[in-house]
């Protein structure tokens, strides 16, 4: 793959989790997997909000869901993913007030 391609894809990657309900979901999908209720109740979203976001994380390929009865399960599809997330954890306890600072990026 073209250099400038990877690099595309990265940006598109850390854009998809530059949301913090997004982050929010994948960190409570770190513990174990759970149903939509579950990822509502844990991010004190709505449960159509949390849904679109689902759909994005699940077509972006960062979560997968099974079917059980009713409920519809999700969980992190890749053990990459936890340990990223639990990297980016670790420098942020480093960086932390140099990006508490950084106006640039505001939410």
């Amino acid at each position: 793959m073209i250099r400038k391609q990877k690099l595309y894809l990265k940006a598109k990657f850390f854009k998809g989790l530059a949301d913090s309900t997004r982050l929010y979901i994948l960190e409570s999908l770190t513990e174990r997997e759970k149903d939509v209720s579950q990822i509502v109740k844990a991010t004190n979203q709505s449960q159509s909000n949390v849904s679109n976001h689902l759909k994005c994380l699940l077509e972006c390929g960062l979560v997968k869901n099974r079917r059980s009865g009713k409920n519809v399960y999700y969980s992190i599809r890749d053990e990459n993913v936890k340990k990223m997330l639990k990297e980016t954890n670790q420098i942020l306890f480093k960086i932390y007030n140099e990006i508490a600072r950084c106006k640039k990026y505001e939410t």
